[in-house]
């Protein structure tokens, strides 16, 4: 009764607070033109005094009568961006100058991985934040109530990044903008999180991914959160690798000493522990009838799962299928980046409603991405079916900022259309013009898996441009696979990549392309690719990405050293 009048508790709040944004945004979806326009001029309003919007003219592109003078006259007068361009302003907001992009200074700056240099420090500014995340996760929490109204009634594990990575030269945090969103939620959300956020300052990963499941596997976690769904294989795998370990600890009200756990947070994490006799039978008997135990069975009244699943994360997507109970609803993440939260997915599975009263969104048709004066498109302008790239401008200083991401249109909401994401368009390779697409690639594994009855545990390529070759790198199921299989499985993709892309066909055949070079990888190379990669700064945990076919040295080197 307890439980269920908490839940009933949490369920109201959240309720509240989730209503008010919904109302908003259904409002909003009645007119999505009026508000991109409302949203230009807000921006254009906002930034007008600083260097940046001086330099741009942003007061006189006020004075436009219409919506349509409006977007001439801001194409005309602020060229579109990347991160690169806006570096040397970043900088000096990092070294302590103000009204640069946006008044004032930002509250913090998001990191991520850097195309050219060092990472990208993304900047946060306290308008941004409050009028986007933090209102948007309370809609967000309340969209899950909507589909799931139990979905809270258990704990909710959820992946974030560390509040403080670092700090600018002024003084200011660079860090994980979940991270800062949990912190400042109200403490009737806190009281889901099935683990405090000391848990994700724990340096070892793999020390931290026993900590958070074993924290986890004693509670009733109905929900779980986190953008890559290769963090539940991970966390799985720990349960693997540790359930005796795990069983002992619970029994015993400990965090076991195997690993490496500073002094400072296991004292931090100690009042979360008790002896828990009754909870450590319940799962020694679930490994003595299952052997494997997998979610399903130590969460059975899990509800909700949200990740990505669109691009290449559905590769890791189809592994999760059997993890849970029948009733869970897995939703996609939605279109979500360090340098926006563009908005959400409202129906439960796979389509992200862009928020045009935070964001002001450009497009470009995918078709033309090789014209060097494409046609700009309105949110307000796009078609049901066709594939753009996208630009955003926001009230943090990104301003027709290029996401390098091809998304497509699948519906409407309202008259807001609604979008997944399909690909980075850096996941499309060209060294001779075959232009090979990180999807068709996928699809040719896909298809040679079928053909050859090889089941892949994850794989990856690499152009070598000065070699003219393709380097394709595979770890399958089954561990016994040798390395001729290997070589002939790859045989099998050459050829159905050919089929799929008939420009690859062509510097196949001319031998400007040459025949693929296979490798065999170890067991779980992924888990080791991505632990030495965030040690080497080349992405963040939580919301960690990989293309599946890259022309990339640094990460090209870390598989290398994976190899059988």
């Amino acid at each position: 009764m307890k439980k269920e009048k908490n839940a009933g508790l949490i369920s109201f709040a959240l309720g509240w607070v989730g209503k008010k944004q919904l109302k908003i945004l259904k409002k909003v979806s009645k007119n999505c033109a009026t508000e991109e326009e409302k949203t230009l001029r807000g921006i254009l309003t906002y930034a007008k005094d600083t260097e940046w919007g001086k330099a741009h003219s942003f007061e006189k592109i006020l004075e436009a009568k219409s919506y349509d003078e409006l977007f001439s006259l801001w194409q005309k007068n602020v060229p579109v961006q990347d991160y690169e361009d806006l570096r040397p302003f970043i900088d000096r907001h990092k070294n302590g100058e103000e009204n640069l992009l946006f008044p004032g200074k930002p509250m913090m700056y998001a990191t991520t991985s850097g195309t050219v240099k060092e990472p990208k420090w993304i900047p946060i500014t306290q308008d941004y934040y409050a009028n986007v995340y933090s209102k948007m996760t309370k809609l967000w929490l309340y969209t899950f109530m909507m589909h799931r109204p139990k979905v809270f009634w258990g704990k909710c594990v959820s992946i974030v990044g560390r509040v403080v990575e670092g700090y600018a030269p002024d003084g200011t945090i660079c860090g994980s903008v979940s991270g800062v969103t949990q912190r400042d939620c109200p403490e009737f959300i806190k009281s889901l999180y099935s683990a405090p956020s000391d848990i994700f300052h724990i340096s070892d990963y793999r020390s931290r991914n026993y900590a958070l499941m074993r924290t986890g596997i004693e509670q009733n976690v109905t929900s779980f959160i986190t953008a890559n769904p290769s963090t539940m294989l991970e966390l799985q795998r720990t349960v693997d690798e540790n359930l005796d370990e795990m069983i002992k600890d619970i029994e015993n009200g400990t965090l076991s000493s195997k690993f490496d756990i500073s002094d400072e947070i296991r004292s931090a994490l100690s009042h979360l522990y008790a002896p828990n006799k009754r909870r450590a039978d319940e799962l020694r008997a679930l490994k003595e009838k299952y052997g494997r135990i997998l979610p399903k069975h130590y969460w059975p009244d899990f509800q909700f799962i949200t990740t990505w699943k669109c691009g290449n994360t559905n590769v890791y997507t189809e592994k999760l299928k059997d993890f849970f109970p029948e009733h869970t609803l897995h939703q996609e993440f939605g279109y979500f980046a360090s340098e926006c939260r563009s908005g959400l997915v409202m129906n439960g599975d796979s389509d992200t409603v862009p928020f045009p009263h935070a964001h002001f969104f450009e497009f470009t048709d995918a078709d033309d991405m090789e014209n060097s004066s494409p046609r700009f498109l309105r949110l307000s302008e796009l078609e049901v079916g066709k594939r753009y790239l996208i630009y955003i401008t926001t009230y943090a200083g990104l301003y027709r900022y290029n996401m390098n991401d091809m998304i497509e249109v699948t519906g409407k909401y309202g008259t807001i259309p609604t979008i997944q994401f399909i690909q980075k368009v850096n996941g499309i390779i060209s060294m001779t013009g075959e232009k090979v697409h990180e999807r068709q690639f996928m699809q040719a594994v896909k298809e040679a898996e079928n053909e050859t009855k090889l089941k892949t545990r994850f794989f990856v390529g690499f152009a070598d441009v000065n070699e003219s070759v393709y380097h394709f790198y595979f770890d399958f199921m089954d561990e016994n696979v040798t390395a001729e299989l290997c070589e002939s499985f790859t045989k099998v993709v050459d050829e159905k990549l050919k089929k799929i892309n008939v420009e690859y066909e062509a510097k196949r055949d001319s031998f400007r392309v040459k025949a693929p070079v296979p490798h065999l990888l170890k067991a779980e190379a992924f888990e080791g690719y991505k632990e030495e990669a965030i040690k080497q700064g080349l992405g963040r945990d939580g919301q960690f990405k990989l293309n599946l076919l890259m022309q990339d040295e640094k990460r090209h080197a870390i598989f290398k050293g994976l190899l059988k």
